[in-house]
């Protein structure tokens, strides 16, 4: 047999292509690509050898017009900006990293009306999962979900009803306690300060269950300072600044995130406000990036790496049952005191 001369560059690859450079049939090319099991291990090796060598990557949607699927699993997020999430998608991609799935983004910016599009746009790809932030959507959004055929996993929350399954924490749990933690502490005069309000339904929740833990001790927030723009150190210092002016007694305040509530803390100690003696500060996430204040944040570990690694398995089926959906996972939220609540 003449030596095998490699492709033209400026055409595509094809399995001729590596047929031709591993020595086997194009059939026998295309039963390894496919991963399937009538193959002997020395040709599936050579085969992937070849294929890596020339940089051939497989038409995965020639496949899929036999199986009506493809192997990506539709992720879709408030914001790719806010640092929560980073982590999340971190702990998807390494639940799916030995199933053959691929997961592909979509961020909402907390618009309903944007996320019914990207569900839209992303199961007209016929993926082989969705995994979705949240348990609200409109109406078309969720029949759209309901109907698809495929592992649905909401996640991030599980105060509601899942289209199929959902992976996440109760928001509502997550105030109470640090409501309760606060009180503990001799807080008497709480403030709340949330961004993306009311779009945000986990801060709205956290809201809520602080609001009913207080009313259960006898009292009542004092004030709020809401901001329906996006979170940042300088939107933290600004809401700070402005609900401190407006109500100057306050003596702690609560964030709807940790970016928001670093923020406030720089403010606070700018001004010589003792903290936490005078003013006591908490936020929510357990965000590492601000690890290197000067005083720690107390906040929430609201379990992100853990919820997207769980809810990927789900997608993949990888479970002790070995069901495809219809779980409810719910994990538990840390308060860590840092260094902004009185011991």
């Amino acid at each position: 047999m003449p030596p095998y001369l490699p492709p033209d560059a400026h055409r595509p690859l094809t399995l001729r292509d590596v047929s031709d450079a591993s020595g086997v049939s194009e059939m026998t090319v295309s039963r390894v690509l496919r991963n399937r099991a009538d193959v002997s291990p020395a040709t599936r090796e050579k085969v992937l050898a070849a294929a890596k060598a020339l940089g051939y990557v497989p038409n995965k949607i020639a496949g899929a017009l036999a199986s009506q699927r493809v192997n990506l699993v539709g992720v879709v997020i408030p914001s790719l900006a806010n640092m929560v999430f980073p982590e999340v998608l971190s702990g998807i991609s390494d639940g799916l990293e030995a199933s053959g799935l691929q997961p592909v983004f979509g961020a909402t910016d907390y618009k309903p009306e944007r996320e019914e599009n990207v569900i839209y746009e992303m199961l007209s790809w016929r993926p082989s999962g969705m995994i979705v932030a949240g348990l609200e959507h409109t109406d078309p959004a969720r029949a759209m979900l309901s109907n698809s055929g495929i592992p649905i996993v909401e996640i991030m929350d599980i105060d509601g009803e899942p289209i199929d399954s959902m992976v996440g924490i109760s928001h509502r749990r997550a105030g109470r306690e640090m409501a309760q933690t606060i009180l503990a502490a001799g807080y008497r005069r709480i403030g709340f300060l949330g961004t993306k309000m009311p779009d945000d339904h986990r801060a709205r929740k956290r809201l809520q269950g602080v609001t009913e833990a207080l009313a259960e001790a006898g009292t009542a927030l004092a004030a709020t300072e809401h901001y329906a723009g996006g979170s940042s150190m300088g939107k933290g210092r600004e809401m700070t600044a402005a609900i401190l002016e407006r109500v100057p007694d306050l003596d702690f305040l609560y964030y709807s995130n940790d970016m928001i509530g670093a923020g406030g803390l720089l403010f606070c100690l700018d001004q010589g406000l003792d903290v936490p003696g005078q003013i006591g500060l908490a936020g929510f996430n357990g965000l590492e990036l601000l690890d290197g204040l000067r005083m720690r944040l107390a906040t929430t570990d609201a379990c992100r790496r853990e919820i997207g690694q769980r809810a990927a398995q789900i997608v993949a089926g990888i479970s002790d049952d070995g069901v495809i959906g219809a779980k409810r996972i719910e994990l538990s939220p840390r308060v860590e005191i840092g260094d902004t609540i009185r011991g």
